[in-house]
């Protein structure tokens, strides 16, 4: 029988009228294959991987396959964004048998759940083999079986005891990062490293502190030309917004074609960012549009954000997105179609399959200048992308992962809020979101990963949840000035030092209380997404700085020092831990403007203008810690600029507040 027709998972769902009889993760699945003396079958994937789908397609939707699984193991189903946790002690395990690891992810593991064969995807026949494999060595072999899965066992629990070595948080060691990924920016495309190219949002956001905070115009021009790079790229989506995983190429021209919410989310802080730090034209608009995507495509009923959009449309990955000459012809006629054509790159060979192409920009809208001519072109790409995306929107469309998991909604409402703060755009979205996430996903002061449909699901929250909420709460604050908002990122904070500090500084991704898996996992290195250790990091600043309370930067403090060699020797891999050192360094800034307006222009300038990582809050005296005790002069809005809760004489107008803030700029920050 499959089990998974009451999953709240998405992807779990998406198999349940396999005839595969699929169990949930848990204790139930173990004492199957016990009962039975069987191996387990664990199947981990996501709802937006195409590799998944083809699997599924082709083995676990088969009856002659599902009939051999069932008959020689019990079959556990896992999705890796509700259980990250499931996730990465059996990654751990299928790159130290294979030294390499993705999704699907196929695990055969002993009744108890200690794995001795991994891999990932396996074409039907390979797979029939292997189960047939598989189930002769559990009955043959037994012994060698069991001893092979303890040695793993052994590996993986070493893999995650930590033990990097520690060192100080300083200027140099970010100058280090800097210059360590300046030998691997790719100068003809940009980014770094070579194909698949994933967009580096973690660096970039480093690379902008670290240019506002030094004035290194290297560090901004790497950032620079990535973002356009990206942005004219085939990983954007030049009609709709929003960009997809990764670059199957070093030019980002063909992506692999789901959307993210983390990605996006991260995004829109850098394009975000790089427009507030020099005002680009481009960075402006795909800022715009990205924030638009998610709350336009993302967006949940209940207001908060669904995880993904898939790659495949009805089976065929990028189905939905690309075109031919031929079809933009056809919605735009003969003229309008040529130019689109030449605009968006679509070639008569086509850049994809099947003779049609991904649209890239291949000339600059942005900088189009002023004048009539400039302002007739832009007004004909307007046009042009209005009524191909009104055509696309008539074809299939990808599905959608609805599912919100709450440390990447908590990166969605942190982007959306400063955005928001600097924009006005998307009024009450990114404080709606946090309203789902704070009434929804925490339960009794401990955070639940997963909701759907606005009903939260059973899995505790991991250490990124409770990093990214409590900073997107201490953003949530800042935009509204509502004090529950630090109340709420307070003890959030407080629950995550109680139960996910390993006692050298360092964090557990798991809680003390969780479920035991045969190793605890702790992977300080940044990914796809912040770490778990790194979120917290930069909210424990970040709090720190609105209230004053420095044991929230001292733990911050412990937890940087112990990846200070990844930042200076790996910096790839430690971007925000990166990203958060720069706030360290720079102080950081607490900006407190006292007023009965939030909309006065003091606001907005300090918004403009704040060093890295800084804090600004705006309101009436005494209504958060940053105004206890901080007086309107003379009844007009005042802003008080404070580092370490020293501070500078208090100023009435912009004029003297940009000063002190470019002054602070170039003192480094």
């Amino acid at each position: 029988m499959n089990r998974l027709g009451s999953a709240t998972s998405p992807y779990l769902l998406q198999h349940a009228d396999n005839p595969v009889d699929w169990w949930e993760w848990g204790e139930a699945a173990f004492e199957e294959a016990r009962r039975r003396d069987v191996p387990l079958l664990i199947s981990v994937g996501y709802a937006a991987c195409h590799w998944c789908h083809v699997m599924a397609h082709e083995s676990f939707e088969d009856a002659e396959v599902a009939g051999l699984v069932n008959q020689h193991v019990v079959a556990v189903k896992v999705d890796r964004e509700e259980r990250p946790d499931v996730d990465a002690v059996y990654m751990a395990a299928t790159q130290a048998l294979t030294g390499q690891g993705g999704w699907p992810m196929t695990v055969f593991a002993t009744p108890d759940g200690v794995p001795f064969y991994a891999g990932t995807y396996y074409p039907r026949p390979m797979f029939m083999r292997l189960v047939r494999a598989v189930a002769d060595a559990w009955r043959d072999q037994r012994d060698e079986v069991v001893q092979q899965g303890a040695a793993i066992a052994d590996v993986v629990a070493q893999s995650q005891a930590g033990g990097l070595e520690k060192g100080p948080v300083t200027p140099d060691l970010l100058d280090a990062a800097v210059q360590g990924l300046g030998k691997g920016f790719d100068e003809t495309y940009a980014g770094f490293g070579g194909a698949p190219k994933f967009p580096p949002h973690l660096v970039l956001l480093f690379l902008l502190r670290h240019h506002q905070r030094t004035g290194d115009d290297a560090s901004l021009e790497m950032a620079r030309a990535t973002c356009e790079a990206m942005a004219r790229g085939g990983i954007y989506d030049q009609l709709a917004g929003g960009f997809a995983r990764y670059s199957v190429d070093e030019r980002w021209l063909v992506p692999h074609f789901e959307k993210m919410l983390y990605d996006n989310a991260l995004l829109l802080r850098v394009y975000t960012q790089l427009w507030r730090l020099t005002g680009d034209a481009l960075a402006r608009r795909v800022a715009s549009e990205t924030a638009a995507f998610l709350v336009r495509d993302l967006r949940t009923p209940q207001g908060g954000f669904a995880s993904s959009l898939d790659a495949d449309t009805d089976g065929e990955e990028g189905r939905t997105y690309v075109w031919n000459r031929a079809e933009l012809a056809a919605v735009l006629g003969p003229d309008d179609g040529d130019w689109a054509a030449d605009l968006f790159d679509v070639t008569v060979a086509g850049t994809f399959e099947h003779g049609r192409s991904v649209l890239r920009l291949a000339r600059d809208i942005d900088a189009a200048g002023e004048g009539a001519a400039e302002d007739t072109v832009q007004q004909r790409w307007r046009d042009v992308r209005a009524r191909l995306l009104t055509a696309r929107d008539a074809r299939p469309q990808p599905t959608r992962d609805d599912k919100v998991v709450a440390a990447w909604a908590g990166l969605a409402v942190t982007a959306l809020a400063e955005f928001e703060a600097l924009t006005g755009e998307h009024p009450g979205v990114a404080a709606r979101a946090a309203d789902l996430l704070d009434t929804v996903h925490v339960r009794d002061g401990r955070v639940r990963r997963v909701s759907r449909d606005g009903v939260v699901g059973t899995p505790a929250g991991v250490l990124d949840d409770y990093g990214c909420l409590a900073e997107a709460f201490c953003a949530v604050h800042q935009l509204t000035g509502e004090r529950r908002w630090l109340t709420r990122a307070g003890e959030l904070l407080d629950a995550a030092l109680e139960h996910f500090e390993d006692g050298r500084g360092g964090f557990h991704d798991t809680a003390d209380d969780a479920e035991r898996l045969m190793a605890r996992p702790a992977d300080p290195t940044d990914n796809a997404t912040p770490s778990g250790m790194s979120a917290l990091a930069a909210a424990l600043v970040t709090y720190s700085a609105l209230t004053g309370e420095n044991t929230y930067r001292e733990a911050a403090q412990r937890a940087l020092e112990t990846v200070a060699a990844v930042v200076g020797g790996h910096p790839r891999f430690a971007g925000y831990a990166a990203t958060t050192a720069e706030a360290l360094v720079s102080g950081p800034y607490e900006i407190a403007i006292a007023t009965s307006d939030p909309e006065d222009e003091l606001v907005a300038t300090a918004r403009r203008l704040a060093p890295p990582g800084a804090v600004v809050v705006a309101g009436a005296p005494g209504t958060t810690p940053l105004l206890d005790d901080r007086t309107m002069i003379d009844g007009r809005p005042t802003a008080y600029v404070c580092r370490g809760f020293v501070c500078d004489l208090p100023v009435t107008s912009v004029e003297a507040l940009t000063q002190q803030l470019i002054q602070q700029l170039r003192k480094g920050g």
